[in-house]
């Protein structure tokens, strides 16, 4: 049988974490859990915790740990017998301990990607709002300019991926992260990533997948979430 995997993609917003989680998920048949997709799940099914959330985004803040936790862990405690990679969580110490106790993870993959790279990439990135699709104007673009490839609606630049708005939204992502990340380190789990171009780190990942799931799932397919 195959060996269960538990793991996590960290990085700053641009860092190219959805990629390198979808990637994973399609090589190695991970589920890939997105945060972002349990959240809008949660609001659109009006669940305790997605009207709590739902609250908390209105009004342009943070979810707080408390109401991520009430989302995620109950979606991962039904994934026990499966190999699952998180996206989006966990963001916070108190969010990373609420998981440890659930489960020890296997592996954590933290993305070092510099300041300017990360500026360049956010400034041309547009959101479809509804179900959370990203394009880079650089490198994804969407077929018809400023419409979502699927629906036709109209994309949006979040304000915080204004330049102005970038250097306070990655000082916070900082402050928040390190925690986590020493958790990780101290648990002999965490791989860190740096560079620029995702495609150059992709083998560097894709060599210690292989070499973590010395057997890859032949019975599980990659479920990906948007």
């Amino acid at each position: 049988m195959a060996k269960v995997l538990r793991a996590a993609v960290l990085g700053p917003p641009g860092s190219g974490k959805g990629t390198i989680c979808k990637r994973i998920a399609q090589s190695f048949g991970l589920q890939y859990l997105s945060s972002g997709h349990f959240l809008r799940e949660g609001i659109a099914a009006n669940t305790e915790a997605g009207v709590l959330a739902k609250t908390y985004i209105e009004r342009g803040m943070l979810v707080p740990d408390q109401v991520m936790t009430k989302l995620m862990l109950p979606k991962l405690e039904q994934m026990r017998n499966h190999s699952w990679l998180l996206d989006g969580f966990p963001r916070t110490l108190a969010q990373a301990q609420a998981l440890n106790s659930l489960y020890q993870m296997d592996l954590v993959i933290s993305l070092n990607i510099p300041y300017e790279t990360l500026k360049d990439r956010l400034s041309d990135r547009w959101i479809h709002p509804a179900s959370g699709r990203v394009y880079n104007m650089g490198f994804n673009p969407p077929r018809v300019q400023g419409k979502d490839d699927i629906t036709g609606e109209p994309l949006i630049q979040h304000d915080d991926d204004k330049p102005e708005a970038l250097m306070a939204r990655l000082r916070h992502y900082k402050e928040l992260a390190k925690p986590v990340i020493d958790l990780y380190k101290s648990q002999g789990v965490l791989h860190s990533f740096s560079g620029t171009e995702t495609d150059k780190i992709w083998p560097y990942i894709n060599s210690l997948l292989s070499t973590k799931m010395l057997t890859q799932p032949s019975d599980t397919h990659p479920t990906q979430m948007p």
